[in-house]
């Protein structure tokens, strides 16, 4: 391994070049988030004399941690330390002025960071574009509404990354005119928030938003309930000085006991629309970080200069039904039961049966809360921009659980970042993934990056969709009756 160093606003920064791509690991955009500076908005970001080593992975940041099976599944490091505000850069020349990717994780609010094998930028730098891959504070820190903090910390912290990104990135070779924010499940959640708010204006050019989209915020009345009962469960009050006082790990632990008890309550209604999206800790419509739902502002013209590239998979939610051996359990009656909750006509199920004549109920249900919760925000978010987006769709199934796993959530990303010889990634797609179906994907994100446009056709009145699969092309308006059943409720 050889060694460069970089002189930056913060300090002389020394990274590691391999095969022609530098890195530059856990590099701090904000100062570490606890002692005083707990729950408080992200500092600026910090300055060091002499020479920082920037050879291993930073800090990550408290959260949760998946259960089995999902942890079987998807990789979750811990990196100990309290400098968790960090990003990792990887670029092909110090000296360069290339396009920026700004990747923005996922793991539902709760988890997820910039250490996890998968976000490796090596590829993109690989192909002259500079990879930034950003930690935020998650749960509780990020999220919870708490009396004398700022809410939406954690967006606030992706804020805090952009803005470094902005005034930094030149020192790492990147040019600070042309980036592209980009982000999976609750990043692309935040990708669809961050085009909404106008704190975030003038920081990107371009947004990726894959499996998510400007829907999944929740009221501040929700999110106040939920650190009410978080605060009440440990006994103290939802301040910052009620919360502070309590240990990190037993207030993450009481994170997850508080989230199985919104679970288990659920039907019950008491938790609003966390009830139904299953995600405690979210952004909030606060009223002044997040105004009001991200889709309404991006419809009123927000980001309107933003090129946009969204998608999703073809069955999302494979991955929570699949792995957890729910499928035999599952009948019509209980699909329609969720067509209840999603304040949609029982008679719904009767187009999805039409589309899938041969389908089990589990993969109804699959096919229905797959467009609920990623779809249709999608089209929504593209239909508000005059079909000014490329859409895709990503159609290639993992082999695992005999193939039921299908073209889940989460399973296009490995493709993206062209790391399918990564090992963590048979968890997900199990053997010898096609490496052709990653060499399109990936050189359709680089090309959307470097120029906005990723090969296709823009969304428009014919409805094009590029499929990633065995054999990807554009469909036209594809499953246009199960799409069309979601008019005037989602």
């Amino acid at each position: 391994m050889d060694t460069i160093t970089v002189d930056t606003p913060q300090g002389r920064v020394r990274g590691r070049t391999d095969a022609g791509v530098t890195a530059f690991l856990g590099v701090p955009y904000a100062e570490a988030p606890f002692g005083p500076r707990r729950f408080q908005a992200p500092s600026p970001p910090p300055t060091w004399d002499g020479e920082r080593d920037a050879l291993e992975l930073g800090a990550t940041v408290p959260k949760v941690g998946y259960r089995p099976p999902t942890s079987e599944i998807l990789s979750e490091p811990v990196v100990p330390g309290e400098d968790c505000l960090n990003v990792n850069v990887f670029t092909p020349d110090v000296a360069g002025s290339a396009p920026v990717f700004v990747w923005i994780h996922g793991g539902a609010f709760v988890n997820g960071s910039n250490a996890i094998p998968t976000y490796d930028g090596t590829a993109f730098a690989r192909d002259g574009v500079v990879a930034v891959v950003v930690n935020y504070r998650l749960g509780v820190d990020g999220f919870a509404l708490i009396d004398g903090a700022p809410a939406n910390r954690g967006i606030l912290d992706q804020v805090a990354a952009l803005e470094w990104v902005r005034d930094h990135i030149a020192a790492y070779g990147g040019d600070p005119a042309r980036v592209t924010i980009a982000g999976e499940s609750a990043g692309a959640m935040s990708v669809g928030t961050l085009m909404s708010m106008p704190r975030a204006e003038g920081l990107f050019r371009r947004a990726i938003l894959q499996s998510g989209a400007g829907h999944h915020v929740i009221t501040a009345e929700t999110a106040g309930k939920v650190s009410a009962a978080l605060a009440s469960s440990l006994g103290v009050e939802a301040t910052v000085e009620g919360l502070g006082s309590v240990p990190v790990d037993t207030l993450v632990d009481a994170q997850r006991d508080l989230s199985d008890r919104i679970a288990a309550e659920a039907p019950t209604g008491a938790w609003g629309e966390v009830a139904v999206n299953m995600m405690a800790f979210e952004p909030c419509i606060d009223g002044d970080v997040v105004a009001e739902l991200p889709y309404s502002r991006i419809s009123e013209g927000a980001s309107a200069q933003v090129d946009v590239l969204i998608g999703t998979t073809s069955e999302e939610h494979a991955f929570f039904i699949v792995p957890a051996g729910l499928m035999p359990h599952i009948t019509e009656d209980y699909v329609k039961a969720i067509l209840a909750g999603y304040r949609a006509d029982p008679s719904v199920l009767d187009r999805y049966r039409e589309q899938f004549p041969d389908a089990s109920a589990g993969e109804l249900m699959i096919a229905v809360m797959t467009d609920w919760f990623f779809r249709i925000p999608a089209t929504r978010l593209v239909e508000a921009r005059s079909g000014n987006a490329y859409v895709y769709e990503f159609t290639w199934r993992s082999s695992l659980f005999d193939g039921a796993l299908g073209a889940c959530h989460a399973l296009e990303i490995p493709f993206v970042f062209d790391m399918l010889h990564k090992p963590e990634t048979e968890r997900i797609t199990g053997p010898n993934p096609p490496q052709q179906v990653a060499d399109q994907m990936h050189r359709a994100w680089v090309e959307f990056v470097r120029d906005g446009s990723p090969g296709w056709e823009r969304y428009g009145t014919e409805r094009a969709v590029m499929m990633f699969g065995n054999q990807p092309g554009v469909a036209l308006d594809p499953r246009p009756a199960t799409r069309a059943v979601w008019d005037g409720v989602r």
